[in-house]
């Protein structure tokens, strides 16, 4: 436990990719099974214990330590696992610390009514740190900087492949993982994965600049429209049927509407849209279906969701992604040439000149429309962001001032400032919220929002903070935002897709700030 905890606290304070790479597959390396696979699965988001949750932590610190205090603290601090592990009064000695494998392995076995006391023990055995990422584990929670994806490409680095084979294999794994590193160290045999519909690590596409467009041809680039839903992966083989997100979880649960009419022997990269008489809706529509274990068959008839297809990356035998993308088109094309329930073919815009296609960009026929895409005619599907293949174009983002309204304590090492807000335009004579932000802004600049929210707290709710937010005192911030939806469930009437604080206006009153009838009439 003592190393799980020391990499987690290095991995916190290392703010640059390539040392959290050295630290994972350094830890990886030195560390025996099966506590390294389950450090890896902590890290790629694969573990989770049934009973061992916040609220039990939160119990057990207040029979501790007068809750009072312990509340008190916890708002300061902000963190639950970093409160806990600081104002724990152990008891050394009472019990020995225990090994990483030995929690995972009590936590799964022990019932409900056991897990206090055993946790309880642990809390008393281990120091502070061993304590924070003890708590860490259970809640899941890490909130250190490493995405899936970059744990996999360090593990990757201990057998010196390529991160995308440990994609490829990753669907048939469970932890501990012991099979992975043993083929990694050249030990065993390769993992199979899942015999059938395999998941494709996916490729992206690098946001297009200024500069790029004095470089690259216009006729070496097809052009497409970029749709406002989640990308997927639709795969049908041999009988077995999957939907895959971006990152490879299966999804196919949610959506039977859609994994009922895959064209079979094929794998569709494409976009995951609800439509409405044959048209795409806005991401708003598809957010009432993403995130849930069960779709009940309202929902299926409400929510009716489909693919627009941009891609061919498998047909019967044949793996298409060597293929430049003017013969995967041509194949999809030939594949949804005929109407089929569910997919749909995304339809290619004519390239005649950047500054024609920037006047496109700007005027999208469809709210479901989020930008251009732009992809090399003889581009390959290769994973990840390859520079000069795929580039997104995405609309300029609609700005907005905005007036701080309230805050709250971020998490990490964010957690000893207000990094979360809250803000608000004005309806009639008062601010009404619109949309919350955390990000957007420089350390210097969350400094700077910090102290404005410590000098002019008007009230105090846990750990959030009622800003002062009159006509003439507060703080206005410029909000870049994607798109607006109607939502019932804000005082406004509307909420921002992606906000983040563009800049600071210290030069505005708020008394200056946008009205409502300005999101309004975005929304019409």
């Amino acid at each position: 436990m003592k190393a799980f905890a020391q990499l987690l606290d290095s991995l916190v304070y290392q703010p640059q990719r390539n040392g959290k790479l050295r630290l994972i597959t350094a830890y990886m390396r030195e560390t025996g099974d099966p506590d390294r696979g389950i450090a890896l699965a902590a890290l790629t988001g694969n573990l989770s214990f049934k009973h061992a949750k916040a609220g039990l932590i939160r119990g057990l610190a207040e029979a501790r330590v007068d809750p009072h205090l312990f509340r008190l603290s916890y708002d300061y601090v902000g963190d639950l696992a970093e409160t806990v592990a600081l104002i724990w009064p152990a008891r050394h000695g009472a019990n020995r610390a225990p090994e990483l494998a030995e929690v995972v392995a009590g936590l799964e076995a022990a019932s409900k009514t056991e897990q206090p006391r055993l946790i309880e023990g642990w809390l008393d055995a281990l120091d502070a740190d061993g304590r924070w990422a003890l708590i860490k584990l259970m809640t899941g929670a890490l909130r250190i900087g490493v995405s899936a994806r970059l744990a996999k490409t360090a593990v990757a680095a201990i057998g010196g492949v390529e991160p995308d084979e440990i994609e490829l294999v990753w669907p048939g794994l469970s932890p501990p993982y012991t099979e992975l590193f043993a083929w990694l160290e050249g030990k065993g045999e390769k993992p199979s994965g899942i015999a059938r519909a395999q998941f494709r690590p996916v490729m992206l596409a690098h946001a297009i600049e200024d500069c790029d467009l004095e470089t690259l041809q216009p006729a070496d680039y097809a052009a497409e429209w970029k749709w406002d839903g989640i990308r997927v992966q639709a795969i049908s083989d041999h009988g077995e049927m999957r939907l895959y997100s971006r990152t490879g979880e299966d999804i196919s649960g949610a959506f039977p509407d859609v994994v009922d009419f895959l064209p079979a022997e094929t794998a569709i990269d494409g976009e995951l849209l609800v439509f409405r008489e044959g048209e795409p809706t806005t991401f708003n529509e598809l957010q009432q279906r993403l995130n849930r274990k069960t779709v009940t068959a309202r929902m299926l008839r409400d929510y009716p969701a489909g693919i627009r297809a941009y891609d061919l990356l498998q047909q019967g035998e044949d793996d298409l992604r060597p293929l430049p993308f003017r013969e995967r088109r041509a194949r999809l094309e030939a594949l949804l040439a005929t109407p089929r329930e569910r997919f749909d073919l995304s339809p290619l815009v004519p390239v005649t000149t950047w500054h024609d296609m920037q006047k496109l960009r700007g005027a999208p026929p469809s709210p479901a429309v989020e930008g251009l895409m732009l992809k090399r005619w003889d581009s390959s599907y290769l994973p990840g962001r390859v520079k000069g293949e795929w580039f997104k174009w995405k609309r300029d983002p609609h700005l907005v001032d905005a007036v701080l309204m309230y805050a709250q304590r971020g998490h990490g090492k964010r957690s000893s400032f207000y990094s979360d807000y809250t803000f608000g335009v004005w309806k009639g004579d008062e601010l009404v919220p619109v949309g919350k932000a955390y990000f957007g802004f420089t350390d210097e600049e969350l400094k700077q929002i910090d102290r404005f929210v410590r000098n002019h707290t008007e009230a105090k709710f846990g750990p959030v903070r009622e800003v002062t937010h009159t006509g003439e005192t507060g703080l206005v911030l410029e909000v870049a935002f994607e798109g607006l939806q109607r939502s019932p469930r804000h005082k406004s009437g509307v909420a921002m897709r992606f906000p983040r604080i563009n800049r600071l206006r210290w030069d505005k009153p708020p008394r200056d700030a946008d009205r409502i009838e300005t999101l309004e009439a975005m929304l019409a």
